[in-house]
């Protein structure tokens, strides 16, 4: 009797392969979400765009969320890294303060499809996701560097609600906030709350 034939397994495609064509996904649904939305992408659609089997898509990506968090992953790492870069080199809690507010808010502004997607729903906010609670520990941290004290906790959670995907959306949605209002309204309420602890410390 003859032996059984070889079976070849399909070769597995090198780290360098799977990196492209993870690079590859990435770069063809950030085009196809700009193009036409995120709801009305599928998975199917990015696959055939980027001309890949659908095994590879979901071998990088186990879902649709997953992929979203991807592409906001690649942008809070920029984000991450020119705060750092900041706070190294400018030496004035105030104005990083300001510059970092506005930075978040660019950011959630940029992306906000690709956040409301991956927390469609309000007990979902991402206030409460690892991914961005360094925003409020920054916060934080600028704010006692100007010597805000009394009610330190409550005055980062009021700026830290403001950068909160559902709140954007709604300013912009209902209230048809600009992005350079919402910027100049964030940074009004920086300081009123600077004004209020400084009067009361005086007191």
């Amino acid at each position: 009797m003859p032996d059984d034939p070889i079976r070849l397994q399909p070769a597995r495609p090198s780290r360098a392969d799977a990196l492209r064509n993870r690079q590859l996904l990435l770069e063809t649904a950030q085009r196809l979400f700009a193009a036409h939305g995120v709801e009305a992408v599928s998975m199917s659609a990015i696959a055939e765009a980027a001309e890949v089997g659908k095994g590879t898509l979901y071998r990088n990506f186990a879902n649709k969320t997953d992929l979203c968090l991807a592409l906001l992953d690649q942008e809070q790492r920029a984000l991450q890294e020119r705060t750092l870069q900041r706070l190294r080199q400018v030496d004035d809690a105030y104005a990083n303060l300001r510059w970092f507010l506005r930075e978040v808010m660019i950011f959630v502004w940029n992306n906000l499809p690709l956040l409301l997607f991956s927390a469609p729903e309000a007990r979902l906010i991402a206030l409460s996701a690892p991914a961005h609670l360094w925003w409020r520990q920054t916060v934080r941290g600028l704010l006692a560097r100007l010597g805000l004290r009394q009610h330190l906790d409550y005055a980062t959670d009021a700026l830290y609600v403001m950068l909160e995907a559902h709140t954007l959306y709604f300013q912009q949605q209902t209230r048809h906030c600009t992005l350079n209002e919402l910027i100049a309204g964030i940074h009004a309420l920086l300081d009123a709350l600077l004004s209020y602890s400084r009067a009361r410390q005086t007191d």
